[in-house]
């Protein structure tokens, strides 16, 4: 019974975290708009949240001074290939690919935690993750439109990949407990790393940093520019970090890599909202594809056990208009 109250609530931590990623594309859409650099408000958004988190991450490390030095080399992975890396990757991409497809290869890191815990740990996929891995990506395929002519570059799809790279770290990294580091430990210096990271690539130019103090267009009303970079730090970094660092150690990096696919529903989602951007019914089909696919992986981790020769759960991690029309999901994930 306490095992099932556990993973609802991770189930439902998951969501709120995919929901709150999926705030970004609204709120960075508007800063866009106005004059701001795609570098500019990650790093801004990255940088904020990991100096909202500070005080409440060194109150839990009181007494836990050994636990940091010894946690140390998680919080430059995290910080480094799951803050940095996938942002760098993915704005590499999109200077190569279409958003969508950007987004789609960054999406298959969910992919590659499958395959990270079947080289690992021998955890072989079995049926009803593989249906369930099919049925997500072609309702990505759906909710991004990629139904159409589609321009692929090699350059492109490389450094989408490395996004997808990324993205897998973050719910690795996220689900493992080896350390002891409490969630609000590793958001906070996971972001702090990968703050610095991105400073220096805008330092290097490899990222672009351009921002301005123009009032911006919400829900049809004009804002201070401090709105959406509020909303970004708090609610779709702050927020979405630390719960997906617990969710992760409460479902395992499997599961909550697909319950975060659906980031790109509640970004279409806050695009119509905040925007105003239209939903088409292809979209709705897909969103459905999705949900559906995450449906049958859930189900496939409550199910019984596998052999030894072909575990599938968990079993390591579980301590615990259309979106290429506009930016909607303009920075990527995490």
């Amino acid at each position: 019974m306490e095992h099932r109250i556990a993973g609802r609530a991770g189930l439902a931590l998951a969501v709120v975290s995919a929901a709150t990623f999926g705030s970004s594309g609204a709120f960075a859409t508007s800063l866009l708009d106005v004059g701001w650099s795609p570098g500019a408000a990650v790093t801004v958004r990255v940088l904020v949240a990991a100096a909202v988190l500070t005080v409440p991450a060194l109150l839990q490390l009181r007494g836990r001074r050994q636990q940091l030095r010894a946690g140390w080399p998680t919080l430059a992975v995290y910080g480094v290939a799951a803050v940095a890396g996938a942002q760098l990757c993915y704005f590499m991409a999109i200077e190569h690919l279409s958003v969508a497809v950007a987004l789609l290869l960054e999406y298959s890191g969910a992919l590659l935690v499958v395959g990270w815990l079947w080289l690992r740990g021998g955890q072989r996929p079995r049926r009803l993750t593989v249906a369930g891995a099919l049925l997500a990506v072609l309702g990505l395929v759906l909710v991004l439109d990629l139904l159409g002519d589609v321009e692929l570059s090699l350059v492109g799809v490389l450094w989408g990949l490395g996004a997808a790279v990324g993205l897998a770290a973050y719910f690795v990294v996220s689900a493992a407990t080896e350390d002891g580091l409490p969630p609000l430990v590793v958001a906070c210096g996971g972001l702090g790393v990968g703050g610095t990271v991105l400073l220096a690539a805008g330092a290097t130019g490899l990222l672009s940093f351009e921002a301005t103090r123009a009032d911006v267009t919400l829900l049809d009303a004009q804002v201070s520019w401090l709105v959406p970079v509020l909303g970004l730090s708090l609610v779709a970094a702050v927020v979405a970090y630390v719960t997906g660092i617990v969710a992760a150690r409460v479902l395992g990096a499997k599961v909550a890599s697909f319950v975060g696919l659906t980031e790109v529903l509640f970004a279409v989602g806050f695009a119509w909202l905040l925007l105003g951007e239209v939903l088409s019914p292809v979209q709705l089909v897909g969103g459905a594809l999705v949900i559906a696919g995450i449906a049958l992986v859930r189900l496939d981790e409550l199910g019984p056990p596998a052999s030894a020769s072909a575990t599938t759960g968990d079993t390591e991690d579980t301590g615990g208009a259309t979106a290429p029309a506009a930016p909607v999901t303009a920075l990527g994930r995490p």
